[in-house]
């Protein structure tokens, strides 16, 4: 018998099952009508034929139409059934030859409710039993024994046959459907982990905007405040310029706040060439900027990106490079590439050594999405170049 369905599938199964209560009911009225219309045996044995016909209604009707709507009834129940039907069609069968139309109806059940071992018992009982019976209790002519038999024979292997593709192909079914919620279920954790997976990636981008953004430019501000507060006192001019720095870093830090939630392009390249963003971000850093190559439009991701990279690198300059230090951005168009590389004349560090932070591994990361490269060269006491190679797709090439 087949596992329980779910719901779904049982109310579906319970609506179709009413085509199968049509096709029973007029099995056994044609039946009824063939065995009360036969010429032979006498009105008493028809008569008694059919009211042994008449118990097989309520049988089916109380008992086993829950056997075969319910789908995961017991083995058990399902015997029960299967033995008492045929306990009902014997006798009407050996009474009345006719009688033995109702095995249309009766083979079917078979097959639905028992296993295959047992329902090829019950279908041979079924076809074979009738005949055998009949020609003992009414010694019919050796010919009418062979054409029963042989009939009796013919349905028997139909039934099997039929039976048994019914049954691969309720298995086949059954399985299709296994498998497709399977799939379905596949689906779903695949949905789940790709909506996990978006999510994981937006709050790495959403980290690596903040910190080449807004986190440096807080950095920034507080570096001038330091630097105003020692200056006050001896060199007012100098503080005044700091201080009008640190507005200007704090109006570009709000316009980059304001570009991350309206989710735009960053404040230096709204509305401007990559190379002007890149002299606006440099002259907040006292930093000089060169350009090489033929300057045109590139992919908004690439500018992104070699804006970013600057940020990153001349952030890391004053941050680590030391009080003296001077810094040069150098922007080079080539055919198929695009080449940023910050230079500076700082204290520099041993890159082979674990560094924390979260800088460099971004900006590595950065390139890498638009299938660049970002390398650091650097030694103590010989400065830092930050060299990032982005390419440029050929489309947007003049």
């Amino acid at each position: 018998m087949s596992e329980p369905a779910g719901p779904r599938d049982s109310n579906i199964w319970q609506r179709t099952f009413r085509i199968w209560d049509t096709y029973f009911a007029v099995v056994w009225l044609a039946t009824l009508v063939f065995v009360l219309g036969t010429a032979e045996p006498g009105w008493p044995v028809r008569l008694t034929t059919a009211g042994l016909l008449l118990l097989l209604v309520p049988w089916y009707v109380w008992f086993g139409r829950c056997v075969l709507v319910e789908e995961g009834t017991d083995e058990r129940r399902a015997l029960i059934f299967v033995t008492g039907t045929i306990g009902l069609f014997l006798a009407p069968g050996m009474l009345v030859g006719q009688t033995r139309l109702m095995s249309f109806a009766l083979i079917p059940m078979c097959f639905i409710c028992l296993r295959m071992r047992r329902a090829l018992v019950a279908v041979t009982v079924i076809n074979i039993a009738p005949v055998a019976g009949w020609a003992v209790l009414w010694r019919p002519s050796s010919q009418d024994v062979f054409y029963n038999s042989v009939f009796a024979v013919v349905t028997l292997v139909f039934s099997v046959a039929m039976g048994s593709w019914t049954v691969r192909i309720i298995e086949q079914s059954v399985e299709r459907a296994d498998l497709i919620a399977e799939l379905e279920a596949s689906r779903e954790e695949v949905a789940r982990l790709s909506a996990e997976r978006g999510a994981l990636t937006e709050h790495e981008r959403m980290s690596r905007e903040i910190h080449d953004t807004l986190a440096q430019g807080f950095t920034s501000v507080l570096m001038l405040i330091q630097a105003v507060d020692a200056e006050l006192e001896r060199d007012v001019s100098a503080a005044r310029r700091h201080l009008a720095l640190m507005e200007s870093t704090a109006r570009q830090n709000l316009a980059e706040a304001r570009a991350l939630v309206a989710g735009g392009a960053p404040a230096d390249l709204n509305g401007g060439s990559l190379p002007d963003a890149l002299r606006r971000l440099a002259a907040r850093h006292e930093a000089e900027v060169r350009v090489r190559g033929d300057v045109r439009p590139l992919p908004p991701g690439i500018e992104v990106v070699a804006l970013r990279a600057c940020q990153e690198a001349l952030a890391n300059v004053r941050r680590h490079a030391g009080p003296d230090a001077s810094a040069s951005v150098a922007l080079d168009y080539a055919r198929g590439s695009l080449a940023l590389a910050v230079r500076d004349t700082g204290c520099g560090f041993d890159p082979v050594l674990p560094h924390p932070g979260y800088g460099l591994r971004g900006l590595r990361a950065r390139a890498a999405e638009v299938s660049g490269t970002a390398e650091v060269t650097s030694g103590p006491g010989d400065g830092t170049t930050v060299t990032v190679l982005l390419p440029i797709p050929e489309r947007t090439d003049p």
